[in-house]
């Protein structure tokens, strides 16, 4: 029996003739850091959502914890982080109260509201907890939705592009907190356009067109393409997948 938190099992997403999600398969061990790279459109977002049962999927499956995700789906929500690409949070409420709402909806009660209040506000400054959302820099936007995204202390997170749009300071800050995750046992999928980031990861998904082409550790990668940067990966990977759509990826 495996013992990966995530089993993706060619995972397909049709709108029409348009494959969003183009036969999908991967894994996630437990305190993994997976870092899904891609271009614009490649359908790092879709498969992210298909996962979190936020669209079906038009074929394949997806296992979570070695539970069917859409037969479990109540069983598993409170299992699973989700910080998504675009602004998720109420911008007329303020970082307490968009807060409040969500521990609501999870059911948390009234002593894990009240230290999550507290955390909150000691990271962003109690004056910025308590001006609306929609007012806040970009990086403390994230920073509030990413402590949104840990209310329910899920086993599984999964971060749609978190650094997108922020400063460095706000970058390396991102990322000391998703270590910090790894170091509590979590496992982790972070979705990025941002070459530089791959690094920080144990294991790089390249995605494009839909498609899953390549899958491994960097430095493994680069070795066996014989390649110096991710960059050159990155290029070369895209440039030999659309000589040979639908092959696979090779150096």
């Amino acid at each position: 029996m495996s013992d990966a938190v995530l089993e993706v099992l060619s995972l397909s997403k049709f709108y029409g003739a348009f494959k969003a999600v183009d036969d999908v398969s991967f894994s996630l061990r437990p305190g993994e850091i997976l870092g899904m790279l891609g271009p614009n459109g490649a359908g790092k977002t879709t498969t992210l959502k298909i996962i979190n049962g936020l669209t079906l999927p038009s074929l394949g499956q997806v296992r979570l914890f070695g539970l069917d995700a859409e037969k479990n789906r109540s069983k598993l929500k409170k299992r699973l982080g989700y910080m998504s690409q675009k602004f998720s949070l109420y911008p007329l409420l303020t970082a307490v109260e968009n807060l409040s709402f969500f521990g609501g909806l999870f059911g948390l009660d009234k002593k894990t509201m009240t230290r999550q209040k507290a955390e909150l506000q000691e990271r962003i400054g109690e004056s910025l907890g308590r001006i609306p959302v929609g007012d806040l820099p970009p990086g403390l936007r994230q920073v509030v939705a990413l402590k949104l995204c840990l209310m329910t202390d899920p086993q599984l997170i999964f971060l749609d592009e978190p650094t997108s749009g922020v400063d460095p300071q706000v970058r390396r800050d991102f990322w000391q907190d998703i270590y910090r995750l790894k170091e509590q046992g979590k496992s982790l999928i972070v979705s990025t356009h941002n070459l530089d980031e791959v690094a920080y990861t144990d294991r790089l998904l390249l995605m494009h067109q839909g498609r899953l082409i390549l899958d491994g550790p960097l430095d493994e990668l680069l070795a066996s393409w014989k390649l110096d940067s991710t960059e050159e990966l990155f290029i070369s990977a895209l440039e030999h997948s659309e000589r040979k759509p639908g092959s696979e990826v090779r150096p």
